[in-house]
């Protein structure tokens, strides 16, 4: 991959939620009505029992998919670290938000039946990937659910803007989680329905193993 070496994660991270802050009422404005009905439901099919769950939205940015989960009766947790989204979030769903940077997560152990972690994991720097992903390894109870959706590419990494990304295809993508102590459950491109050239969203659900 070709990250900007003169740059550190923790830098890397606050540039990115600075464009977050900055753009936070714009971004709930364009974002609000988007359809991800299809990863709620690959999230959600595949949790144990019948609920309530509670579920950690990584990433929740603005709150749209926490108010989701609350109006299905689950217990939805967000975390986001862009304060402004925090506060956003709070406000729209009435939820927990806890505002922590996904660098420094402190998450309470073996509390999540499910993660949604729907375009966030991406912005993660691939020197840090394995550790935030034991951390959430950590905060699921057995057998939890982990749902990622990303923006897929050929495993190369750097600025979109003021914004970090990193574009992983799937073997990569797989190799990664797995050796997190993930199963992988199944995998699909969004959106449906379209050619594979024109689905530029990589999905994946995955079990927490023992």
């Amino acid at each position: 991959m070709n990250c900007d070496d003169d740059v550190r994660p923790a830098g890397i991270s606050a540039r990115t939620l600075a464009y977050y802050e900055a753009h936070a009422e714009a971004f709930w404005e364009g974002t609000r009505n988007h359809d991800v009905s299809q990863n709620y439901a690959a999230l959600l099919s595949n949790l144990d029992g019948p609920g309530p769950h509670t579920i950690l939205d990584l990433g929740c940015g603005p709150g749209r998919d926490l108010a989701y989960f609350r109006s299905l009766g689950h217990e939805a947790v967000g975390v986001d670290g862009c304060a402004s989204f925090c506060a956003i979030a709070r406000r729209t769903s009435e939820c927990e938000v806890l505002e922590q940077d996904f660098l420094a997560l402190a998450l309470p152990a073996g509390r999540f039946h499910g993660v949604f972690a729907n375009a966030s994991l991406f912005h993660v720097p691939s020197s840090e990937l394995a550790r935030v992903l034991r951390d959430l390894w950590v905060a699921m109870k057995p057998r939890g659910v982990l749902f990622a959706s990303n923006p897929r590419g050929h495993n190369q990494e750097g600025w979109q803007g003021d914004r970090f990304g990193c574009y992983y295809d799937l073997e990569r993508w797989v190799t990664i989680v797995s050796g997190a102590r993930f199963q992988k459950i199944c995998h699909y491109y969004r959106p449906e329905g379209k050619p594979r050239g024109e689905q530029p969203w990589l999905a994946t659900v995955w079990r927490r193993s023992p």
